[in-house]
């Protein structure tokens, strides 16, 4: 049997990381389904980046600084292989905070792409966002 090509959007930003990484989203829902709390659904990813050979950092530490003096650190749920920050939520909506969030994150460390990533009802809704800066 021959091997089908895979085609990504020529403008995609790491295509074949994301969907390695939206296919270990899907995983965890597929096998916990919806109802637990975040930190239960990054314990499940951090499990599942593991058994992928994925490249990560969980909760990883950024210094906010202002005028060089530093402020606070804040936590990111998740960098993937250095090139995205996914951040993990749980319900149905996409709230304009939580996207201002990933690219304050996305600034703060320099990286291009983010991912938004809900654990609804009806499954896992994700956001691909762009950092522009």
């Amino acid at each position: 049997m021959q091997k089908q090509a895979v085609i990504y959007k020529s403008d995609l930003l790491y295509p074949e990381l994301s969907y390695q990484l939206i296919g270990v989203l899907f995983d965890v829902y597929l096998n916990l389904g919806y109802g637990y709390r975040e930190v239960q659904y990054q314990k499940a990813i951090e499990i599942a980046l593991k058994s992928s050979g994925v490249k990560y950092h969980r909760e990883y530490p950024i210094k906010l600084l202002y005028k060089g003096e530093f402020l606070t650190t804040n936590f990111l749920d998740f960098v993937i292989d250095d090139k995205i920050v996914l951040e993990v939520k749980r319900g149905d909506l996409f709230r304009k905070t939580d996207i201002d969030q990933v690219l304050n994150y996305l600034k703060a460390t320099k990286m291009k792409l983010g991912i938004l990533a809900r654990f609804t009802k009806s499954g896992v809704k994700f956001k691909r966002i762009i950092n522009l800066y």
